[in-house]
């Protein structure tokens, strides 16, 4: 909020001005910051600029990306670790980044921070920047004295989170690139080439093979209906997005997502990667199983996994014990569930957790590999139809008609 200020200085002086702070406490903790008294504190009413009204609408509002965050948790380790305080070195990384976005976030949380607030506290407050992961991971490292630490573990989890979603556009470029291709030709073919065709048709005023009556058929609607096409497309984009923001909707979808043939497999290896390698880092950093559970399953960006977590949560606090509740959730092989039941044995279930991501990096890394071998076939085949059934249907009745002018003569 922007705030209009009177005081007076050191030498008492009266100051007056303007600033941005989370409250009247936090603006006036600034103010004694500057060697200023505050006589009076007022929540001013800042017209907005057209850039800023455009930022308060989602689809012009600019996020703090994976690279940027890293940087922050590298720079932030480095800085906690040679014992920097930790107001001074927030103050400092809002100054020289160089990301807007994420300068007003480290700025706000600056504020909460001269006013008593936790670092954690003051993060949670821009859930669309930090995580529920992140803020966990940062609460654990405050409650230890260990936040070099934590910083140190979150840049290592966003840098993997980074590395797996790079490979995976990787792997789909060649498929996009080949569909969107594919799209292309199907519309002008549609709008340019077959309109030719029939006109030409017409004229000799022929039997149509029924192929071809498809064809022309199709041209048509979308010559005469695109626009409605369009209209609709865009309006079933908009409800199945606001279904997908449901409770009911998102799981359903989620659930669906991991049965795709070729793709489901291999999003489920992700989600089930980072569940392990994001569930050990809770544990290694000293969080009860219930609670870590917890954090991981609202982390967990699909929503049929974070149920089957969350279950698994509810049998440990039943008194049962990993192994039973991981073997219960069904997304586990045998393979993952003796590696649980080995460290449950030997007290080292983070270890083992960390084998178990590795393992399934290995097969993420594979079927990475195999995606594109996998997709194009099938790509091939849909175009080797497409062109043929586009080939029979323009030349069949050229055909027809030139038989027909042979048994004339």
């Amino acid at each position: 909020m922007q705030f209009s200020y009177r005081g007076k200085d050191s030498q008492g002086a009266v100051q007056q001005g303007s600033l941005k702070a989370a409250s009247q406490e936090a603006a006036a903790s600034e103010l004694m910051r500057r060697g200023i008294t505050p006589l009076t504190i007022k929540e001013s009413q800042q017209q907005q600029s057209v850039t800023e009204k455009l930022n308060n609408i989602p689809l012009f509002q600019k996020n703090v990306t994976l690279d940027e965050l890293i940087v922050f948790c590298r720079q932030m380790h480095a800085l906690a670790k040679a014992g920097i305080p930790l107001i001074r070195t927030m103050r400092g990384l809002a100054e020289t980044t160089r990301s807007p976005v994420l300068a007003e976030v480290l700025d706000d949380i600056t504020t909460r921070l001269e006013g008593g607030t936790t670092m954690a506290t003051a993060m949670q407050m821009h859930p669309k920047v930090f995580s529920d992961l992140f803020i966990a991971m940062i609460h654990v490292g405050e409650n230890t004295g260990m936040l070099d630490d934590a910083f140190k573990r979150l840049s290592e989890i966003l840098e993997l989170e980074r590395d797996t979603k790079r490979r995976v556009k990787q792997a789909l470029r060649y498929p996009t690139f080949v569909i969107i291709a594919l799209f292309a030709a199907l519309m002008v073919v549609n709008f340019l080439v077959i309109p030719k065709f029939a006109s030409v048709f017409d004229k000799l005023g022929a039997d149509l093979p029924f192929l071809t009556q498809v064809l022309v058929g199709t041209s048509n609607f979308l010559l005469g209906y695109w626009h409605v096409m369009l209209f609709a497309l865009a309006a079933a984009g908009i409800l199945i997005r606001q279904w997908k923001e449901t409770d009911k909707g998102r799981r359903v979808w989620d659930r669906y997502k991991l049965k795709i043939p070729i793709i489901g497999p291999l999003l489920e290896l992700i989600m089930l990667s980072r569940f392990a390698r994001n569930f050990a880092t809770m544990l290694s950093a000293g969080m009860p199983v219930t609670s870590a559970l917890s954090v991981v399953a609202d982390a967990t960006d699909n929503a049929w996994i974070s149920d089957h977590i969350k279950e698994m949560r509810q049998g440990i606090e039943r008194g049962e014990s990993l192994l039973r509740t991981a073997r219960n959730s069904g997304m586990f092989t045998p393979l993952i569930l003796q590696m649980i039941a080995v460290g449950e044995e030997t007290g080292s279930v983070d270890d083992m957790l960390n084998n178990v991501s590795d393992f399934y990096d290995e097969d993420v890394d594979y079927g990475l590999k195999r995606l594109a071998e996998s997709i194009e076939p099938i790509l091939i085949v849909a175009m080797g139809v497409l062109v043929l059934i586009l080939a029979l249907g323009v030349f069949l009745p050229i055909w027809d008609l030139g038989a027909a002018a042979m048994g004339r003569q």
